[in-house]
């Protein structure tokens, strides 16, 4: 049976940055934030084995699945290869997700994150292709597919090998078009010719796309002085043909609200819009920037703990703007409650589960010289 498009909301709720309050997740404002979403017509959650270090799925038992009939809503989750050292675990990981979030079976079921290398070869090791074809038969999962990080060539093979996936998963955002690592222009071209129905992840790039500087922000606000930044990254995802639903990690119920706003009242970008868009690509790609999304994967293997998304942020606002105490001051208490950057050890723990193919050690070391001099 395949995707219902109808059904699917625009917007999909992602459970990968919720709110927290002394390192846990906040399920009261979680709860709130649910409940507007789903107020607003939409029900598409996708959260993750790895996400808030295992506590995503048992997140959403407690703020979606026991508040809401199962029937009102779509979940979404993903099965780790990094995780599975045998056949066995693939049932022993999707039996500990339903205990987790509570349900008997989920909506939408992805292998997590193919690329190039180990994630790629765990699954065609472990057969889990046809393993997740034989759960969707058994009623466990509704609709099956992947997340992709991986590059154009292989996802050309992997949708030609395996017709029988529903959906594909990408990273696909204004910024990242041409971006040589993640290359989102070419995936969605190959999506789009195949009519592989798509879900977007990190349409704002973790946040890049929120918040710029000033004279970038104006361009837009000229244009549209009503609507945030962060609209214009949602409405250019939510224009492109063939695109399904948009995830949005959300933090806060400001985003919620805003997000929601955009949606719908939705109005896809215009011919003149789209030059501002082109623009704003354009500046923002002068400046050199670290390309982290904030997806946190390199933080829970990390041997000393160091919180390298929140230093490479810190980075990238210095390098906007070099004179920021707010962004030194953000460093200080980092470095207090975690670690510093010239903590690392140079495992290279980070850089085999990064999506973005950063090299954080030299980078990290790079910080160390601005930060910890």
């Amino acid at each position: 049976m395949g995707i219902n498009l109808e059904k699917m909301p625009k917007l999909g709720f992602g459970l990968m940055r919720l709110p927290e309050t002394g390192g846990e997740i906040d399920i009261e404002r979680v709860k709130t934030m649910v409940d507007k979403y789903m107020n607003a017509g939409m029900n598409y959650f996708d959260t993750a084995y790895v996400y808030h270090s295992g506590k995503s799925e048992v997140a959403a038992q407690e703020a979606l699945v026991k508040r809401y009939p199962r029937e009102s809503f779509m979940l979404a989750t993903k099965l780790p290869g990094w995780e599975m050292k045998c056949k066995e675990d693939r049932d022993r990981i999707f039996d500990e997700q339903c205990q987790r979030a509570g349900v008997d079976y989920f909506d939408f079921y992805l292998l997590h994150s193919i690329e190039e290398g180990n994630n790629y070869v765990s699954y065609e090791k472990y057969d889990c292709f046809n393993w997740g074809l034989k759960m969707k038969e058994s009623g466990r999962i509704k609709h099956f597919g992947f997340s992709f990080h991986g590059s154009p060539e292989l996802l050309d093979k992997l949708t030609d090998e395996h017709p029988e996936m529903e959906f594909v998963q990408i990273q696909l955002n204004y910024l990242d078009r041409t971006n040589p690592v993640v290359r989102s222009q070419k995936l969605y071209d190959i999506l789009h010719k195949k009519k592989i129905p798509m879900i977007i992840m990190e349409p704002v790039r973790g946040g890049m796309l929120a918040a710029m500087a000033p004279e970038l922000e104006a361009k837009f606000k000229a244009a549209r002085p009503k609507d945030s930044v962060a609209s214009w990254a949602l409405r250019y995802c939510g224009s492109l043909e063939g695109v399904v639903t948009i995830l949005s990690g959300m933090s806060t119920e400001e985003q919620m609200d805003d997000n929601i706003k955009t949606f719908l009242n939705f109005e896809p970008v215009s011919a003149a819009e789209m030059k501002i868009i082109d623009e704003v690509t354009d500046k923002i790609l002068s400046i050199p920037q670290i390309g982290c999304t904030a997806c946190k994967y390199c933080v829970d293997g990390c041997p000393t703990k160091i919180s390298i998304p929140d230093v490479f942020r810190t980075i990238n606002t210095l390098r906007r703007y070099p004179n920021d105490w707010r962004a030194k001051n953000f460093y200080s208490a980092l470095a207090e409650r975690s670690a510093k950057a010239s903590d690392c050890v140079s495992c290279g723990q980070c850089e085999s589960v990064c999506p973005q193919h950063l090299p954080i050690i030299k980078l990290m070391q790079e910080a160390a010289e601005i930060l910890d001099a």
